[in-house]
């Protein structure tokens, strides 16, 4: 469901459906990693930083996925 389809449906949704969402908005808002994703993130960059020409563009990962998946 889209966000403008959830917007159309607030009113007929109950109190407790209502109020679960702004609990669950609230928890994504402030999702924080756990510590050892966030070590995989630093090795990671720390990876990149040293070797900057590992990585793809954007451009280069949506080619290949194109041409892995094509539709």
């Amino acid at each position: 469901m889209g966000f403008n389809e959830l917007l159309a449906e607030l009113p007929s949704m109950t109190v407790a459906e209502r109020q679960f969402l702004v609990r669950r908005a609230m928890e994504l808002d402030d999702a924080t990693l756990p510590p050892e994703h966030i070590a995989i993130v630093e090795e990671r960059l720390e990876e990149h930083r040293r070797n900057p020409e590992s990585a793809l563009s954007l451009e280069q990962m949506e080619a290949r996925l194109r041409s892995r998946f094509p539709q």
